[in-house]
């Protein structure tokens, strides 16, 4: 191998080193890791035939009996439930209740899988995904930490 081409395949591999350990190379994107999971593990109740937000808080009682929460099964549907104008609220129905000061899981943590490995797992996922994961709600949280929330809103 000549000097040029080792100088380049080195480079070469520099390069690629960097950008998988860069945190944009790993991070958890919504059409790859987080809406497969929200389509088999929060579908059945959150789905395209669920009623928006607004219907159903206004008629909670009727839906909540019948396993149907609030559509959640888009990308602009999910995000609202993040940063704005439901703030924390996916954090706070998703966690597992150790960062929490009661240390009680979020009601929706269950049903992240089938096991306490797989719930883990997707809730690693959707804790990549968000960034500034926080179970705060919008007359809570300060700027630095809604700022620390990645997913466009």
């Amino acid at each position: 191998m000549t000097r040029t081409a080792t100088r380049l395949a080195v480079s070469a591999l520099a390069l690629a080193l960097a950008a998988a350990t860069s945190p944009t190379a790993s991070a958890a994107t919504y059409e790859e890791h987080i809406r497969p999971v929200v389509e088999t593990q929060c579908g059945g109740c959150h789905g395209a035939d669920t009623p928006e937000y607004p219907p159903w808080k206004r008629e909670k009682e009727r839906f909540v009996p019948q396993f149907v929460g609030p559509r959640m099964d888009t990308y602009t549907h999910l995000v609202s439930f993040t940063a704005w104008p439901d703030t924390g609220a996916l954090m706070r129905r998703l966690d597992d209740g150790k960062g929490s000061p009661e240390g009680k899981a979020g009601n929706m943590y269950a049903y992240l899988g089938g096991s306490e490995e797989e719930r883990q797992r997707n809730l690693s996922l959707f804790k990549e995904w968000v960034g500034g994961w926080t179970l705060k709600r919008w007359k809570e949280i300060t700027k630095e930490e809604l700022d620390a929330i990645r997913v466009p809103y």
